[in-house]
């Protein structure tokens, strides 16, 4: 019965402390000789930090995404005759202006909407068809973005068709568009990925959402 006793303490023991516990436990009235008794518990190795394993994660989830953009930006560009540079020539040529992006529609109608900015700050959405480079249509927007797009643009020397041109090298575009959310920009949505064009440089890099090391590149190009 001691004995009994005597490994039930040593094993809670070895469950509160953890790691290995060397036991002896006293022999009963037989007069037995003392052995050892070895208690184990399951170690903190489920609680070792996870970090390395998220990042790779996280990574795989960053080029599954990616890989779903091309695809997405693929399969707009099937059936599209018209490249958005000359989607945008046509829009500025029913609406004289500056065109600020050019995207093409993903509904399956195959049209280029063209946003055009004129020189009192109106803006203009320019429908223009992807098959034969026709305008649709030219409705006037509401949006009050178009002052602060001239005022990003100013001293631009690469404009809208230019920037589409420039990104052509990189894929098919489907989407060229002034990012300013930090140093002003062209963006552009290949079916190779997305890219940066210089206001002033021209330059094609890549575009990185988290990192805006390309946005400092692009910044410095210009100067």
């Amino acid at each position: 019965m001691k004995r009994n006793i005597v490994l039930a303490t040593v094993a809670a023991a070895a469950l509160i402390g953890g790691g290995t516990v060397a036991a002896y436990a006293g022999s009963g009235d037989d007069g037995a000789s003392p052995r050892q008794s070895d208690v184990r518990v399951a170690d903190d190795r489920d609680d070792a930090p996870k970090g390395d394993s998220d990042d790779r994660d996280d990574a795989q989830d960053d080029r599954d995404d990616a890989r779903d953009d091309r695809e997405e930006a693929a399969a707009q560009a099937r059936g599209a005759d018209v490249t958005a540079a000359e989607a945008i020539a046509a829009a500025l040529e029913r609406t004289p202006g500056t065109a600020v992006s050019a995207e093409l529609d993903d509904d399956g109608s195959r049209v280029w909407e063209v946003t055009v900015v004129k020189a009192d700050g109106t803006e203009h959405d320019v429908r223009v068809s992807a098959g034969d480079g026709k305008v649709l249509s030219d409705r006037r927007d509401d949006d009050d973005d178009g002052r602060r797009d001239l005022a990003a643009l100013k001293g631009s020397t690469v404009d809208a068709r230019e920037a589409a041109e420039a990104a052509a090298a990189k894929g098919t575009v489907v989407e060229i568009d002034l990012d300013d959310d930090g140093p002003a920009v062209w963006k552009a949505e290949t079916t190779k990925g997305e890219w940066n064009v210089g206001l002033k440089s021209g330059a094609v890099t890549a575009h990185h959402d988290d990192a805006g090391q390309d946005d400092d590149r692009n910044d410095r190009d210009d100067d």
